[in-house]
């Protein structure tokens, strides 16, 4: 299975005994939606809600972070994503949640997860059916692990300033990265780590929702001043984006590429650490 499929690579493969398709959309808390409630309203027949918000590391003081392997393996066995499954993931949502699923997912050892090219808006445009209310599917067994090697800390970040090892590729909006918009959270500051370069995420797809793929994907990453040979670790205010600028670069074939999984929301809270305007 290719790491992303088509709306038509889908319908074909429906029914099949080892598919397992996943709603994996999250709002920012400010949208006025619903990603639950949009789900049960209608989502691809067989799709089960992978909530977003609920896989964090609940002992953190930092938005966001990465849950344990224990609590992550205990709710995919909940959904019925286990050992063996083909995972499809896909969202509504203009963060491109998906992406997130995707990078906790293949940390924690799924071996085969795809990202549903266009989303279920793409599925909703060709007319495809939909389901309502909420799917339920037996539990299979979802082996704990992780290969952690490509999450980053802040104190990894701190040393990557010095050393100058891996790029830093910021996906927020350009405005956020510069500081001439204000982090909209209280006590965050503005700006972004020394030396990282903006690649907001949206940059990376086409005008319907698809992804940008081959030489446009490459321009789009190179435009914003990455250097695709050179090691990269992504950021973004709390993980979520920072996936979607991750998820791209695999599409590129890179393999040495990382995400910083404080992101701006711990690096801006820390009064310590060195921020950058412009």
């Amino acid at each position: 299975m290719e790491s992303l499929v088509t709306t038509e690579w889908l319908a074909g493969e429906m029914g099949a005994s080892d598919l397992r398709i996943v709603d994996a959309t999250k709002f920012l808390p400010d949208a006025g939606r619903n990603a639950a409630a949009e789900y049960e309203a209608g989502h691809i027949p067989g799709a089960v809600f992978m909530d977003l918000g609920e896989l964090t590391d609940s002992n953190s003081d930092i938005d966001n972070m990465l849950p344990p392997p224990e609590k992550f393996a205990s709710r995919m066995q909940s959904l019925g994503l286990g050992d063996g499954s083909r995972i499809v993931l896909y969202d509504d949502s203009p963060l491109k949640s998906s992406a997130r699923a995707w990078f906790m997912l293949t940390m924690f050892g799924a071996h085969e997860v795809a990202m549903l090219d266009g989303g279920i808006a793409k599925w909703k445009a060709e007319g495809r059916p939909l389901e309502t209310g909420k799917e339920t599917l037996r539990h299979r067994h979802f082996t704990a692990w992780a290969d952690d090697k490509n999450v980053r800390t802040k104190a990894d970040m701190l040393s990557n300033l010095h050393s100058q090892g891996e790029q830093v590729v910021d996906a927020r909006p350009a405005a956020r990265f510069s500081g001439e918009e204000a982090d909209p959270r209280d006590g965050i500051a503005s700006g972004h780590i020394p030396g990282s370069v903006s690649l907001p995420h949206g940059t990376l797809f086409n005008g319907d929702g698809t992804w940008k793929t081959g030489d446009d994907l490459k321009a789009a990453f190179e435009s914003a001043g990455v250097t695709l040979d050179k090691a990269m670790v992504t950021t973004c205010g709390s993980g979520m984006t920072a996936a979607v600028v991750a998820f791209g670069a695999h599409l590129l074939g890179k393999t040495d590429v990382a995400l910083y999984d404080g992101s701006w929301s711990e690096w801006g809270a820390d009064g310590n650490t060195p921020k950058e305007m412009g």
